[in-house]
């Protein structure tokens, strides 16, 4: 049974940073890519960042290009996003997500296990 649990979301003021957290029970995490998405109130889950099994590749949308990174920690089974610069419209909950192969892609169906999510909220 593969479980994913986030954690670090929270409340911060526009121009603040964050990091999100996730781990992934399982021996198998360091073989799949992991990603993250995110899905505001009223709107459709999206896609934020994928990184590969070994980090060798990584993808950020554009909307979070240059403020959000995403990393791994294959020992900790962990994979994080580091987020700067935060705006008002970053707050979404966040879900950590694991690739169902690779290269891992930006939409849903391509991930098939999901954590509970994590919620972020930024003020103006």
């Amino acid at each position: 049974q593969v479980q994913l649990v986030e954690s670090g979301g929270g409340l911060v003021q526009a121009g603040g940073s964050l990091r999100l957290s996730c781990v992934v029970s399982g021996r198998t995490f360091s073989s799949y890519a992991m990603g993250w998405f995110r899905q505001a109130p009223g709107k459709e889950r999206a896609f934020v960042a994928s990184i590969s099994w070994n980090s060798g590749s990584t993808y950020t949308a554009d909307s979070v290009k240059g403020r959000f990174t995403i990393s791994r920690d294959n020992a900790k089974n962990t994979v994080y996003l580091q987020m700067n610069s935060l705006k008002p419209e970053d707050t979404a909950v966040y879900y950590c997500a694991r690739a169902r192969g690779p290269p891992p892609g930006t939409r849903v169906y391509e991930y098939d296990y999901w954590g509970q999510g994590t919620q972020v909220t930024v003020s103006s």
